[in-house]
């Protein structure tokens, strides 16, 4: 069967996703922005090594690189890198077979949200940004 319909308004369709797909990242990265020094406490808390360049390195992953792929600018390989990174950090981050519940249910259904995200993303790099887009113009 053929999605016909679906072809005039493709290029809208890519451009929500690459919103919807990308809000969680702006919105958090603008968090991670205006409250540096506690998104390094809790990266120290964590455990992970050099907590101020872990943060850095998220702060610019989720905030920089989440609005670059809203307007369309190098859209597939910073969409790859996204999904690296968004696979990291739920293996980093929501080690949920290391817990008992009630933290393991919480931290499992993250780390596949983690997971499910990173599918989209890697998606995203395989179609492109569509033509709305810095990329297309």
């Amino acid at each position: 069967m053929r999605y016909t319909f679906l072809e005039g308004s493709k290029d809208g369709c890519i451009l929500i996703a690459r919103i919807l797909l990308m809000m969680l990242y702006v919105i958090f990265g603008w968090n991670k922005l205006v409250g540096f020094s506690g998104t390094v406490a809790y990266m120290a808390t964590v455990g992970v090594p050099l907590p101020l360049v872990t943060a850095g390195i998220a702060l610019f992953m989720e905030f920089v690189v989440g609005l670059a792929i809203v307007v369309g600018f190098y859209t597939r390989p910073l969409a790859l890198l996204l999904a690296i990174y968004t696979v990291a950090a739920a293996v980093i981050g929501h080690q949920f077979w290391n817990m008992v519940d009630p933290d393991r249910a919480a931290s499992m259904i993250n780390f596949y949200k983690n997971v499910s995200i990173a599918g989209g993303l890697l998606l995203l790099c395989i179609t492109g940004p569509g033509s709305y887009s810095i990329d297309k113009r």
